[in-house]
């Protein structure tokens, strides 16, 4: 009877796993591409596509998806899902395009379905419920710093009722939330095989966060199934973003050992493919050697630019332990740059203590013209003035095509900007708004309060002509290998600008320290006498009386003495 049940088990089990390996599929990649300014871009990116429904019952039997995040997104109704978690500045004049763009600090915007109801209180309960999985401060988010952007930020995977309503949408930034050790250990423990193998074993903290540039981010949406797109299924992408400078390397010259303190052991066996690139594109321009042999070479051609990738199949490994290598030649050459063709700065003019100045310069490198919508999220203890908008392209006066703008309201709403522009060919265009500098209340400044307030970055998006150091995924593609020889009509980018830093009007917050001090020092002082007068006990002492002949004979003998 045991033997038979026993039996039952076993059939049963290997049924609904393969059941459930037939509906979900999990693919690592690895780019490692050598940039123009003495850089190195690896990117690592682990996809799992999951045919099944977004119901909150769906989430409760999971084979690769992580059940942690399942339930999460079937609890709050989410359609779609995007947070970020970034320490430094991606620069975008030296290093072109990421493949996911991401900004300074925790950047989280989330697409609700339309059938969600109360938005507002599944937006606070979605940032904490992330804050714990993630480890990270996302319990700050509240409607204070949140807003819905009606045109930058739109759905990226299917969507099935049209139009949109933005009201479905929040987006909220914490530009000084800082990206450390606590928050790579919960990522990786969403992957199917955690760090034990495959290329999350090569994500050491001590490796990773000692680079110019680190982001972590994870990407939630729904994506057609087939050409016709009948059905939908989930795609969830866990990206790593590295930046290696040669100058904290030692030299030119890396490697797997160099860049991760190890080789690569072996692929994760729940992965339907392990693929690794090496872009080589500027082999012709500065010779470099990668060790070993790689399995292919392929060229891709994409909106007039052509790059050359080694690829390196990691499951036809034969127990070796994977140690890619590039090797310089002795003598540096130097390769010239072609910036791309849009980027942006920001920073804060002004003098004094009472009046600044908000500038945003955009570039357009391109020969044509290019369409650029801005968006502009700034905290409810930095007031701007609508009237005071000014742009000006190469000097000139230009009206926006289109702009839209909501005032905050101090301690209930940020303000919102958001404006479409027309940009000349070979123009800087300069955006600027003036603010005023408010007081805040003692309680709302930080531990560190001299040391400011940070404003999120600048949020601008464009649909460029060419693919000039753009080497972002397409939105109907899932894998790096889906953006080879993937030309199209045109290509969606979207840039980050730098955060700032303000310095509102601070109070001396030394002062009730020293008035601690005095008010205790006089305390002390005061309470010793009190305390002696009050406490103490005055007893009257009876002198003793001495006879007359004692009294003799002490002054004889005082006598006898000054003798």
């Amino acid at each position: 009877m045991c033997a038979n049940l026993l039996h039952l088990a076993t059939i049963f089990i290997l049924v609904v796993c393969g059941y459930c390996s037939s509906e979900d599929k999990f693919y690592e990649e690895l780019l490692l591409k050598p940039l123009h300014s003495q850089q190195l871009y690896a990117y690592f990116q682990f996809s799992t596509l999951w045919d099944a429904p977004t119901k909150s019952e769906s989430f409760q039997h999971c084979h690769l998806f992580p059940r942690a995040l399942g339930e999460i997104v079937g609890r709050y109704d989410i359609q779609e899902l995007h947070i970020s978690l970034t320490g430094g500045l991606w620069r975008y004049e030296n290093w072109g395009y990421p493949i996911v763009d991401a900004a300074p600090g925790v950047e989280l915007w989330t697409w609700f379905k339309p059938d969600a109801s109360d938005i507002d209180r599944q937006w606070k309960e979605l940032a904490n419920s992330l804050s714990g999985l993630l480890c990270a401060s996302l319990n700050f988010i509240d409607d204070s710093n949140s807003l819905s952007p009606e045109y930058s930020l739109r759905p990226t995977g299917v969507v099935q009722n049209l139009p949109l309503n933005s009201s479905h949408l929040r987006f909220a930034a914490l530009p000084r939330e800082i990206v450390c050790t606590e928050n790579l250990t919960p990522w990786k423990k969403l992957l199917p095989c955690d760090s034990k193998k495959g290329l999350a074993s090569l994500l050491n903290s001590g490796s990773i966060h000692n680079t110019r540039y680190h982001s972590l981010s994870l990407n939630l949406r729904s994506i057609c199934k087939n050409i016709n797109c009948e059905s939908s299924m989930l795609e969830l992408k866990q990206s790593v973003s590295l930046v290696y400078d040669y100058l904290i390397l030692g030299s030119r010259n890396w490697s797997f050992r160099k860049l991760f303190g190890q080789g690569l052991l072996e692929f994760c066996p729940l992965a339907t493919s392990s693929d690794i690139y090496v872009d080589v594109t500027t082999n012709s321009s500065t010779p470099f050697k990668i060790t070993p042999t790689p399995n292919d070479i392929i060229t891709s051609k994409r909106g007039g630019d052509e790059r050359i990738l080694a690829k390196y199949d990691i499951k036809q490994m034969k127990g070796n332990v994977l140690n890619i290598a590039a090797t310089y030649p002795s003598k540096e050459m130097v390769s010239l740059n072609a910036p791309p063709p849009l980027h942006a700065n920001q920073y804060i003019a002004g003098f004094g203590q009472q009046f600044g100045e908000i500038v945003t310069k955009i570039y357009n490198n391109h020969w044509d013209s290019l369409d650029v919508l801005l968006l502009e999220n700034l905290p409810w203890y930095v007031p701007v003035y609508l009237h005071t908008l000014k742009i000006h392209s190469n000097g000139l006066v230009q009206k926006p095509i289109h702009k839209k703008f909501i005032p905050g309201k101090q301690r209930v709403r940020p303000y919102y900007l958001e404006i479409l522009l027309r940009l000349p060919p070979k123009s800087v265009t300069v955006v600027s708004i003036d603010f005023d500098y408010v007081f805040l209340k003692w309680q709302e400044y930080p531990p560190d309060a001299n040391h400011g307030f940070y404003i999120g970055s600048s949020i601008i998006t464009s649909y460029l002509p060419l693919a000039r150091n753009f080497s972002g995924l397409p939105l109907d593609g899932t894998l790096i290998a889906s953006s080879f020889n993937a030309s199209r009509s045109g290509y969606l980018v979207q840039v980050r600008t730098e955060t700032m830093l303000i310095t509102l009007p601070t109070p001396d917050f030394s002062m009730p320290y020293n008035v601690i001090c005095l008010a205790c020092t006089v305390v002390a002082l005061a309470f010793g006498p009190l305390h002696n007068i009050t406490t103490k006990r005055l007893v009257l002492k009876v002198p003793k009386q001495i006879k007359l002949i004692d009294r003799l004979k002490q002054l004889f003998s005082k006598k006898v003495k000054s003798d």
